[in-house]
């Protein structure tokens, strides 16, 4: 088979024929046929006409358009008119979620002092790492990469860029998703359970209610149209983290203590403290979404993208870590040591106080909240799935998919990550284990592929930090990957295949 990649100018220096064409690049490989959208920004002198027309070098976006109209079909990049709004809702809403909730365990392990540490280090590093994705977004010729998979097959090659980042991402996407469907149905049932009183709702049925939820909000043509969405999941995802921060202090101290769990040997402490940075440094997410957000953003040779991107990453991650910091010292604070263990405990704890439950209007609102988070993030998630279904589509017929087609896609997609989350309701459970595994997407592959690109000088600063920081990145990502493996096989794992 062939390997297609398609490569996108935007030149308005070269529009005189008014029309758009394909430029092909066919390269001989043993493996399936790929397609690799590239746009480029237009290296003329002037600014953007604002061309808006859908395959005819607007791409449906203004100040952005391509002369080549793949990029003009696909979701990621169908519009171009995003703004610093918009991103910012986007990376708030794809950048924190669920997994929050969780980092009160690993405070329980590591302690305040080291929980804190390891929690800036995390940070610090996941910001480092979006600053050169968003540098590396667009090339200096003006070529922009909007997806991941693109910005790695040129860094790397097609089977090393593939072979090293075609899991993480599709994890990160798809994976994602079954994960919301899991957590999102869970939380359902907790709702129609304690609030409701409802006890003959099934999981299988909350399951099923949420991803037709899911389904039906997935029906946007593409992912700056989900914006107003995107602003519902972050409004959605402070609350409730407020609102579960606030009762953890609510509930006051009694009988709590901040010493470790004890255990029954060295290296299960050792394997403990290990998934502890495991949850803490997987609590940030969305670096698979980085570039397809900022593809959102129109572009030219004097408003670049990287200024309005790293702004929007500035706001929201100030804002995520505002979040997120409250929400494991408090609960850490609340707890200690025996902080609930899984997200569906941790709900049900949040709604007692001082020996008394809270009004079950508050245990349902945080209840919605959540469920209104993992909905929202769901669109982002799974808009990189339809993104890649879509461009298998358009390669083959080369023209953009029909609007009863997309609906199919977005129809089948929901269905078989159902399946895969009825199948199995403990991946929840193997999160660390699957995130390890992924690790190296968010921590050392944007290091390797800046220096793959840029070339920095050899023993200088930024050569140093970045092979540094990518080493680093993958051998931490081994020792997770074998700390989770232990604790699983110490602790055993609930396999309850079909049964949620």
């Amino acid at each position: 088979m062939e390997e297609v990649v398609v490569v996108e100018t935007d030149c308005r220096a070269e529009l005189t024929r008014g029309h758009s064409y394909h430029s092909f690049s066919i390269k001989s490989s043993s493996e399936s046929a790929q397609v690799s959208p590239i746009t480029t920004s237009p290296p003329c002198g002037r600014e953007e006409d604002g061309t808006n027309r859908r395959g005819q070098g607007g791409g449906g976006g203004g100040g952005g358009g391509e002369l080549n109209p793949l990029d003009a079909w696909l979701p990621i990049t169908e519009s171009r008119n995003g703004n610093i709004f918009s991103v910012t809702f986007h990376l708030l809403c794809s950048g924190f979620g669920f997994q929050a909730l969780l980092l009160p365990v690993a405070f329980a392990t590591l302690g305040w002092a080291w929980g804190i540490i390891c929690l800036s280090l995390a940070f610090t590093w996941q910001l480092y790492t979006i600053w050169l994705l968003v540098q590396l977004h667009e090339s200096e010729s003006g070529i922009r990469y909007s997806r991941f998979i693109h910005l790695a097959v040129t860094a790397f090659g097609p089977k090393l860029g593939k072979l090293l980042c075609m899991f993480p991402v599709l994890y990160l996407s798809g994976g994602t998703c079954v994960q919301l469907i899991i957590v999102g149905g869970y939380t359902m049932k907790l709702f129609f359970n304690t609030v409701c009183d409802a006890k003959i709702v099934t999981a299988t049925e909350c399951f099923l209610m949420f991803t037709c939820l899911a389904i039906v909000g997935a029906q946007s043509p593409n992912l700056n149209s989900i914006a107003k969405v995107s602003f519902v999941g972050t409004i959605s995802a402070i609350v409730y983290c407020i609102l579960i921060s606030a009762l953890s202090v609510a509930k006051g101290l009694s009988d709590i203590s901040y010493d470790p769990p004890l255990v029954e040997s060295n290296m299960d402490r050792f394997g403990g403290i290990l998934n502890a940075m495991g949850i803490i440094f997987l609590a940030f997410r969305g670096h698979n979404v980085i570039l397809e957000i900022q593809g959102t953003l129109p572009s030219s040779p004097k408003r670049p993208t990287y200024k309005p991107m790293w702004r929007g990453v500035t706001i929201s991650y100030a804002v995520i870590v505002m979040c997120l910091l409250p929400l494991a010292v408090c609960g850490f604070w609340a707890y200690g040591n025996k902080v609930p263990s899984s997200i569906r405990e941790i709900l049900t704890a949040a709604a007692q106080f001082r020996g008394h439950k809270t009004l079950k209007c508050v245990l349902g609102l945080i209840c919605i909240l959540v469920v209104v988070n993992c909905l929202s993030s769901f669109q982002i998630y799974g808009m990189v799935v339809f993104d890649n279904l879509e461009m298998r589509y358009s390669i083959k017929k080369k023209k953009p998919c029909a609007r009863w087609l997309r609906v199919i896609f977005r129809i089948f997609f929901g269905g078989f990550v159902f399946f895969i989350a009825v199948a199995f309701p403990f991946l929840i459970s193997l999160a660390v284990l699957i995130g390890a595994l992924a690790f190296p997407l968010t921590y050392a592959h944007p290091c390797m592929m800046w220096i793959a690109i840029k070339k920095p000088k050899p023993k200088g600063v930024m050569w140093c930090i970045n092979t540094g920081l990518g080493c680093l990145g993958l051998c931490l990502s081994v020792v997770l990957v074998v700390a989770a493996s232990w604790n699983i096989a110490q602790r055993g794992l609930k396999a309850n295949f079909f049964r949620p």
